[in-house]
């Protein structure tokens, strides 16, 4: 039943902390600049700001240096898939996304606005962001559902030159991919020692896939709520059509479970559940990667029976595979160097130089850093950034 201003009241609600820390909302925006006196108000605006659009008009590219639009992404969401929620509307997704814009300063010192949309169809949601861009350095997309969000990615990063990232997919994928490096180290193998399931054909099951297949996996199987993808399968969609041709080359078929006997790799983004049997039969020294939330695929404390790894998407056991390991230095690094695009070479980058963060502290219950490590912020944005240059999409 949906709670209506005369059912429950303002003051019960604030008695639960998450309430009242939400209270008036978490975000503010703040001058840089004194306003002190006439001079001041003449300088900030009219009419000395007046010779600043001028020059802009010139020369387009200074509004990066006379603007705050190099250093502030608009997070923008359409409310289809939020967190565990699912559809819940563009108004109800808003503290989600004030939240990415704090974190996004937080760690990164990076400015962001919230900015919910209504409307849904894919045209419309690129039509929206591509008005909105030139008040902003970059676009980050957030919690807008699968398969719609890859295409509304794809056409924005053709019609735009700012970096577009859709965090659900490549925040999730970075991090994964730093701590199965760190995983794959502490047991002696390499990436393309491992064969590896994926639990969930959506935003991040199909980024964690792809950015895996691009750092070498010895093989990677992904499965969905009908069964293991493979080449033949009716009724798939190009998304899913294209990783069949690009992953399973065991050809398997049937469950994500019966993949999972002698797998290296679980890794679990569909919200589904393992059974314990399942993790017991995969290899020695195996690794499990429970993401979901609040619910993981299978217990951690059960999957340690049998894996030498355990990662959760939680806060409360070891290993938590946080995004915000990754965009707010992403973002960061490719600010610094003005790049235009956020490239496959970038994100693998900010994978790696997370990885390196946990370095020779590498165990079981440490194979991907807090978020609150002062080194992670640092090494991203440096490994992105130097990637940016190397890739060829930095204009500085």
């Amino acid at each position: 039943m949906a709670v209506t201003p005369s059912s429950i009241s303002l003051e019960s609600l604030d008695l639960d902390p998450a309430f009242a820390l939400h209270r008036g909302g978490k975000l503010e925006v703040r001058s840089t600049v004194p306003v002190r006196d006439a001079d001041d108000l003449a300088l900030a605006y009219t009419p000395g700001v007046a010779k600043v659009c001028s020059a802009i008009a010139d020369e387009p590219d200074l509004v990066n240096d006379y603007t705050w639009v190099s250093n502030v992404v608009a997070v923008v969401s359409d409310g289809t898939a939020v967190l565990g929620l699912g559809d819940i509307g563009p108004a109800a997704a808003m503290p989600v996304m004030e939240g990415k814009a704090l974190l996004f300063k937080q760690f990164a010192g990076v400015d962001a606005v919230p900015i919910c949309i209504s409307c849904t169809g894919v045209d419309e949601i690129v039509e929206t962001v591509v008005r909105l861009a030139p008040s902003f350095g970059g676009v980050n997309l957030e919690d807008i559902s699968a398969p719609r969000c890859f295409e509304i990615e794809d056409r924005l990063r053709e019609l735009l030159d700012i970096p577009v990232f859709h965090d659900d997919q490549h925040g999730t994928a970075i991090v994964v991919l730093a701590a199965l490096k760190n995983a794959a180290r502490l047991t002696g193998r390499s990436l393309g020692d491992l064969r590896a399931v994926v639990a969930g054909a959506g935003a991040s099951g199909v980024a964690v896939s792809r950015i895996l297949l691009n750092a070498g996996i010895g093989d990677i199987a992904v499965a969905d709520s009908k069964g293991l993808i493979h080449e033949g399968r009716e009724g798939l969609n190009p998304v899913k059509e294209a990783l069949a041709r690009d992953t399973n080359r065991a050809g398997l078929r049937g469950s994500t479970e019966s993949a999972l006997a002698g797998a290296d790799v679980f890794v679990g983004l569909s919200g589904s559940t393992v059974s314990e049997e399942a993790v017991a039969s995969m290899a020695k020294n195996s690794i499990v990667f429970a993401l979901s939330n609040p619910t993981p695929e299978v217990h951690p404390e059960v999957a340690r029976k049998h894996a030498h790894v355990v990662a959760t998407g939680r806060s409360d056991f070891p290993n938590q595979i946080n995004n915000v390991l990754a965009f707010p230095g992403v973002f960061r690094g490719a600010f610094d160097v003005r790049a235009t695009a956020i490239t496959e070479n970038m994100k693998v980058a900010a994978a790696e130089a997370l990885a390196s963060v946990v370095g020779d502290d590498l165990s079981a219950d440490y194979v991907v850093p807090s978020p609150f490590d002062e080194r992670v912020a640092p090494a991203v944005i440096a490994a992105v950034a130097e990637q940016a240059r190397l890739d060829g999409v930095a204009r500085r």
